[in-house]
């Protein structure tokens, strides 16, 4: 990439760092024990969502209020992060948030977008159908559709990849849970703009995984369903766009069972004492499941969010 492209990723940084402070990049003796190698977790747990979404939506809200500034509301479709991110960042310019949900959505989250001052609403049975609907009543309503994937919302969580980077640039790999691919597309625009060789490695779970299909066969291929506990990475229709830049920056994508993810969760408890819900777990059971061949190797893992409901989380720690 070019020196412009580092200095598009360091305003979007600067906008960020406007509203929040950089999140921890830690090292847990217990888990590097666990992983048999270096580890360096970025958590992004502790954001003030709990999540990494809030990066973008600062700065897809903050440009967009520029741009159009007789902007009223906007509508998005979300399991919870982005949604949550959406309804922080347009409170904080003034303009009113639609936020639609599927049916069963992780109740929690639920009320922490209504906390922050969005419209919830229920529809459909997972996120593509929540999406469908969301933009169907965008068009209804006057309202300003916001993608999940835009390049504003990719260069916002650039900027949790660039902190990493700027405290860690010796990582030789870096494992990142893919939902609809902001976060993964973020990591290696900053990785590239930095000119390092970081690897990058995708993770989406095993009943949900459209994104590593789609790298097989070098083309967007979308399931039936995306039926996994990590509702961060139940994505059934990839994007093209990000799955182009997956393609040119991934080394690959891995694929992970919910029970490995679950056992992610209670080892982060166990090792480092904080809770990571199942897409912010991935990373580390990806990295589990690599073992030996990553040993006496560095790796980074992107702790994404800790957004899970206390019911799902009690049980999930029980079953150890």
């Amino acid at each position: 990439m070019t020196g412009s492209a580092l200095a598009a990723l360091r305003g979007a940084q600067a906008m960020v760092h406007e509203v929040m402070a950089p999140t921890p990049l830690r090292r847990w003796p217990l888990l590097s024990a666990r992983c048999g190698t270096d580890v360096a977790v970025k958590h992004e747990n502790h954001t003030p969502v709990g999540a990494f979404k809030i990066r973008g939506g600062i700065v897809y809200m903050t440009r967009l209020r520029q741009r159009a500034p007789d902007t009223t509301g906007v509508c998005a479709a979300t399991r919870g992060n982005h949604g949550q991110s959406i309804a922080f960042a347009a409170a904080r310019v003034g303009i009113a948030a639609t936020i639609v949900v599927p049916h069963g959505n992780s109740v929690e989250k639920n009320r922490a977008m209504v906390a922050l001052g969005a419209h919830l609403v229920e529809a459909g049975h997972d996120f593509q159908a929540a999406f469908e609907h969301a933009r169907e009543l965008a068009a209804a309503q006057g309202l300003h559709m916001l993608p999940s994937f835009h390049d504003d919302l990719v260069e916002g969580v650039a900027s949790y990849a660039l902190e990493m980077f700027d405290a860690a640039p010796e990582l030789d790999t870096v494992y990142v849970p893919i939902g609809l691919g902001s976060g993964i597309c973020g990591v290696i625009r900053a990785r590239d703009a930095l000119g390092l060789a970081t690897r990058v490695v995708g993770v989406v779970a095993e009943n949900a995984p459209a994104y590593a299909l789609s790298l097989a066969e070098g083309r967007p291929i979308s399931t039936n369903s995306a039926d996994t506990m990590a509702d961060g990475m139940a994505c059934r229709v990839p994007v093209a766009a990000a799955l182009e830049e997956i393609m040119a920056g991934a080394e690959r994508i891995v694929t992970v069972g919910d029970d490995a993810i679950a056992a992610a969760m209670r080892h982060y408890f166990s090792d480092t004492h904080n809770i990571a819900e199942g897409a912010g777990a991935a990373p580390l059971a990806a990295l589990l499941q690599d073992g030996p061949a990553v040993a006496g190797a560095s790796a980074g893992l992107i702790l994404s969010g800790g957004n899970v409901d206390r019911d799902v989380y009690a049980a999930i720690l029980a079953a150890a």
